[in-house]
């Protein structure tokens, strides 16, 4: 009935475009996972940093029997802390940077007073406080990772074509400014 060729070229035709779709489909769910991973590596962001913010104030805690703190420092910490809830990524940048100026602040403190260095409560927060320096290093490291490759994909033909049938838009990378990154706090006993 339908001549060889007709009945080759209606399989090609179809095998091509099962194998259009099944790259669609494909690409499509992997921007998917990359956009959930983002959001997941930056909750994760956002719970190393209400840790690290709970411990600079139970730092501030231990620091005050030894010394008069400003209460603004107090204050502010509870102000991030309740920020950082919904941050993007930029407002964590800021959060971050508050942070490690409240620390830094906190840590020149605590060299001042040779007897507050020693103290065990203090000492075990300050190692607290390293590891989730630790952490959130990690957790940044992992979140640029996904974006770049997210990011990549959004860039590079084939899959740019994907990224533009779905409104897929690049996501900002979580940066420290340069001044955050050669000035790390430090935490010294």
């Amino acid at each position: 009935m339908f001549p060889l060729t007709l009945v080759i070229m209606v399989i090609v035709i179809i095998g091509l475009l099962m194998a259009i779709l099944g790259y669609y489909f494909a690409t499509y769910n992997r921007f998917q996972a990359l956009r959930n991973a983002s959001e997941a590596t930056l909750n994760q962001i956002r719970v190393a940093l209400r840790k690290r913010l709970d411990l600079i104030g139970q730092l501030v805690d231990a620091v005050k029997s030894y010394a008069k703190f400003e209460k603004e420092t107090l204050e502010r910490i509870v102000e991030l802390r309740s920020s950082i809830a919904k941050a993007s990524p930029e407002e964590i940048r800021k959060a971050e940077r508050e942070t490690r100026e409240l620390l830094s602040r906190l840590i020149a403190i605590v060299e001042a007073y040779p007897d507050l260095k020693t103290a065990t409560t203090v000492m075990k927060l300050m190692e607290a406080v390293r590891e989730i320096e630790d952490e959130i290093a990690r957790h940044r490291y992992t979140y640029n990772n996904i974006v770049q490759e997210y990011n990549t994909k959004i860039d590079t033909f084939p899959s740019s074509i994907v990224a533009k049938m779905n409104g897929f838009r690049k996501l900002p990378y979580l940066e420290v400014g340069g001044a955050e990154i050669e000035v790390r706090p430090r935490i010294e006993f």
